[in-house]
């Protein structure tokens, strides 16, 4: 039989990039806070991504022959009860998400081929838009699915496009804004006037105790994801070095990537002329953000005002490709990681035999297949179904809302466990004592909890409170913590008779 070719570190380091790294997530901090958004992006990632990254790759070079990802993570290191109600949680979360991004990674496209975003007024053959995006979305999440069922080399190469295009936009962010500064002589658009412009925001409504403590959450979530690699550790060529090699280059890039971004974009743009520009949202301030440094390029090297407005246009152009390929990338490797530990890190007889079924290969093809059927139902529902179905899932994203990050807290948990596990041999340390473990597992499991609880709270303290909003974001996580209870009760009890 032919050797399986395993990932390298670039690939790998391209992967993880992918699953975290969003580069809206720049424009839209600094269209929230200007500079005051830095400290925010350094605060999350020194308290929450740097210490679990490291804690990635500690458990990755420990467990490098475990198949199942952060299951087997935390079963070895507490119980199997315990990772699999963290694990089924974390999964279904990715469900949903799947389900979300099948219909929103056209508005990228969109903007690619028309500079704009068509997605919400656009009717082909008399076909409502709504309909339209389903028809799509679905035909989409069967192609992903018979790709990535190919392999992981097939995964492997269309996340390193997606991992290299969103690269690449962080290089013509750092270049263009480089050399805006040098053009203008040092000047920048959005000036620093003392240590204050890094405290307070530009805009006096986002200083309050509320929109500081919300802004946080959005620059934790903004690092969120990176477990998802976590079971391909048995895929990677030297995982004992490979894997927290990666998991260490990547962590780096991601944190000072966001805080250089964020700075870049000052370079180059005023944040009063910013927010004043018409029409102006999250949704769409990426693609301005870029078209205001190709227009300031243009202006700034010499080009008259049409070919000054061509060149923004075609910067705008160049986000929509990157980030379809990045929402491409990341969904290849979505369909499949957290998949592959939910059933290959699982017991066998905690499925029925079609689910549990790996190939020879190593891929659970059955299991792809079966996803994809729930996620194309529920685009079709959402899709099809009226308003009625379309409030329905807006309920199920926001039961999922806290349900995708309390897994980090099952993983921290679970670290002081697999620390103090003497018998589990440890190739690659970066917490050298117990007591650094318990530390770094305290402040990630106080930062996600704090995140969590301000999330779940905060639209009950809006000026109207949203009390529905709240009440279905605390039943996410309790309906699916129950599900998984049962399920493995179930087994339990299969393997007592």
């Amino acid at each position: 039989m032919k050797s399986k070719k395993k990932l390298t570190l670039i690939p790998l380091v391209l992967m993880v990039f992918t699953s975290v790294f969003g580069f809206n997530n720049i424009s839209k901090a600094f269209y929230k806070m200007g500079y005051a958004a830095i400290p925010w992006y350094i605060l999350s990632g020194l308290t929450f991504f740097i210490p679990y990254a490291f804690m990635m790759a500690e458990y990755g070079a420990a467990f490098k022959k475990e198949k199942g990802g952060i299951y087997s993570w935390m079963e070895k290191s507490v119980n199997g009860k315990f990772a699999f109600i963290g694990t089924f949680m974390w999964y279904a979360s990715y469900v949903i998400w799947m389900v979300s991004v099948a219909t929103e990674i056209w508005i990228p496209l969109s903007n690619l081929i028309f500079g704009r975003d068509i997605t919400e007024n656009s009717s082909v053959l008399g076909i409502q838009s709504t309909k339209v995006l389903g028809i799509l979305a679905i035909l989409f999440v069967i192609i992903v699915t018979f790709v990535a069922s190919k392999g992981l080399q097939k995964i492997s190469k269309i996340t390193s496009i997606g991992g290299t295009a969103i690269a690449l936009l962080n290089v013509v962010l750092l270049v263009g804004g480089i050399l805006i500064f040098i053009l203008h002589g040092g000047k920048l658009a959005q000036p620093i006037t003392s240590v204050k412009t890094f405290i307070d925001s530009p805009n006096p409504a986002s200083n309050s105790i509320m929109n500081l403590l919300s802004f946080l959450v959005f620059a934790i979530f903004a690092y969120g994801g990176i477990e998802a690699v976590g079971g391909l550790v048995d895929e990677t060529e030297k995982p004992e070095t490979t894997f927290p090699k990666g998991m260490l280059v990547s962590a780096i890039i991601i944190a000072v990537g966001y805080s250089i971004g964020i700075f870049m974009c000052g370079i180059f743009l005023n944040w009063k002329e910013l927010s004043g520009t018409h029409g102006v949202n999250l949704a769409n301030i990426t693609y301005i953000i870029m078209q205001n440094l190709g227009y300031t390029i243009g202006t700034s090297i010499g080009l008259g005002q049409a070919a000054a407005v061509s060149l923004g246009r075609f910067f705008a152009r160049i986000v929509g490709l990157s980030m379809f390929l990045a929402y491409l990338g990341s969904y290849f490797t979505l369909v499949y990681s957290p998949l592959k530990q939910l059933i290959e890190g699982t017991p066998t007889k905690l499925w029925p035999k079609l689910i549990g079924k790996i190939d020879e290969d190593g891929i659970p093809r059955n299991a792809m297949w079966i996803q994809c059927i729930i996620v194309c139902v529920f685009i079709f529902l959402t899709s099809f179904g009226g308003d009625g179905v379309s409030q329905f899932f807006s309920y199920i994203v926001l039961m999922t809302n806290v349900a995708m990050t309390l897994p980090y807290i099952f993983i921290a948990i679970a670290f002081t466990g697999f620390k103090k596990k003497k018998e589990i041999e440890k190739p690659f340390e970066i917490f050298k004592s117990y007591r650094s473990a318990v530390i770094a597992a305290v402040v990630v499991t106080a930062t996600v909890f704090f995140a969590n609880l301000f999330t779940i709270i905060e639209p009950i303290l809006q000026s109207k409170p949203d009390i529905k909003s709240t009440i279905w974001m605390i039943i996410g996580p309790v309906f699916f913590s129950i599900v998984a209870f049962i399920m493995y009760g179930r087994y339990e009890k299969k393997i007592k008779e």
